[in-house]
């Protein structure tokens, strides 16, 4: 018997064939019902205008019950969005384990949006988190990577579900931190990420 993921991700493999996908977004890999990649590209005048970025989805046995891991790629010469943190008036200094941010984009494709994490609904689709993503971009006012984004990407999972982000509102207050950890995992938080502030709970 066909598991809930894989009856639920048919079904939406067949409405983008048939009914194909927003402008501006395509589907270029959907072998099976783990990984599924889309390009992404704003339309219109914007920031990003003519730069093609490509989303990877990545799903468990629980989609849809749980958000899929979902990130920008950057190999093979791909880049992720450069996409900007807004601290807000009230957050912690940068030096701080602490921060205000707006949703934004770190340079190893990791997304932080609260679409993925607690706004995250089973009614949701893959397209409907590639044109929120889409919109995202489409409103950016200003090209920066986070302040945070070497201290992240240097103890960041290879999956970013694994990635404690805490959200609050239209600001989410973020504490980096791995969710669950291997050994492998554990040998690259050292005592300098500690010092950074970066919270590990295992």
């Amino acid at each position: 018997m066909a598991s809930i993921a894989s009856r639920r991700l048919a079904k939406e493999l067949s409405e983008i064939k048939s009914e194909g996908c927003p402008v501006g977004i395509n589907l270029v890999k959907a072998d099976d019902f783990s990984t599924w990649w889309f390009t992404i590209e704003v339309m219109g005048e914007s920031l990003y205008q003519s730069e093609v970025h490509t989303l990877q989805f990545r799903f468990d046995a629980q989609y849809p019950i749980s958000s899929p891991a979902v990130q920008f790629v950057v190999t093979d010469g791909r880049q992720s969005p450069v996409h900007p943190v807004r601290p807000s008036p009230l957050c912690s200094p940068p030096d701080s384990s602490a921060y205000l941010f707006a949703q934004h984009v770190y340079s190893n494709g990791h997304i932080c949006a609260s679409i993925l994490g607690n706004e995250w609904s089973p009614v949701l689709s893959v397209i409907a988190v590639c044109v929120t993503l889409q919109s995202m971009l489409a409103s950016c006012k200003k090209k920066e990577r986070p302040i945070d984004n070497d201290r992240y990407v240097r103890n960041a999972p290879d999956n970013p579900k694994k990635t404690q982000f805490e959200y609050h509102g239209a600001l989410r207050c973020i504490f980096v931190g791995v969710l669950s950890a291997n050994a492998s995992d554990m040998a690259r938080i050292d005592d300098t990420a500690m010092q950074d502030g970066i919270n590990v709970l295992v």
